[in-house]
């Protein structure tokens, strides 16, 4: 897994950096020009309200893409909209371990020495809104940016998997809530920003609880970069 984050890493740069020349190279000045309309990241899932006990273990990982419309708002183009549809796929390794018990699922948290891993795992189309502000211009590409706003995400695939020394247990999730939104921002400087979401939802959908009747009210702190093209 980390030799596929710094490959993953080393193909984002080496492309950014790539664009980032072929546009330098252009003659001719665009007054009507967009920005950061694609884009590439990841970050780091943080589960927040875990119940008591429950700790994160392995690498919690999100990876999104998409395409965003930059719709200048003033003369300047420095600041405007914008609104996207993209990619995402979130892991979340905790030591809560979920069963299927007929036609429900179980939960419960156990000691992380009982099991190898254990992880819930969505896939998500995304349609994020910002407003933008930057330091661009129709001749310079490298700049400062702020971008906030919100994200909506469908969730179409999540599942739950634990693996241990005797089986491997994956299944379909129907807990996961199939809608989740939350605030998105996202700031830096020419290829490298920091970006940051936080889960306005739970995770779960209302109800789910543990065995022992503690309810699962998780939600997401995700912290991570993301790399702007065009």
């Amino acid at each position: 897994m980390r030799c596929f984050f710094i490959f993953f890493i080393f193909c984002v740069f080496s492309l950014s950096q790539l664009f980032s020349q072929a546009v330098e190279e252009e003659v001719s000045v665009d007054s009507n020009y967009l920005e950061d309309q694609f884009y590439i990241g990841f970050g780091y899932n943080v589960l927040l309200n875990k119940p008591t006990d429950a700790v994160q273990r392995n690498l919690s990982f999100n990876l999104q893409a998409g395409f965003i419309k930059d719709i200048p708002l003033n003369t300047r183009r420095n600041f405007g909209i914008g609104i996207g549809l993209g990619y995402a796929v979130n892991s979340y390794y905790s030591s809560i371990v979920a069963s299927e018990v007929g036609n429900a699922i179980a939960y419960e948290v156990r000691s992380t020495s009982d099991f190898n891993r254990s992880k819930l795992e969505t896939h998500a189309l995304e349609i994020p809104f910002e407003f933008r502000w930057r330091t661009s211009t129709a001749e310079d590409y490298s700049f400062w940016r702020i971008y906030a706003g919100a994200k909506l995400g469908y969730v179409f695939s999540g599942r739950s998997r634990t693996v241990t020394d005797a089986e491997k247990m994956v299944f379909s999730n129907p807990d996961i809530q199939d809608l989740q939104y939350g605030l998105i921002l996202s700031f830096g400087y020419n290829t490298w920003n920091v970006h940051a979401y936080y889960g306005l939802n739970p995770l779960l959908k209302e109800g789910t609880s543990l065995e022992t009747g503690e309810s699962l009210d998780l939600k997401v702190l995700r912290i991570g970069v993301i790399f702007y093209i065009l």
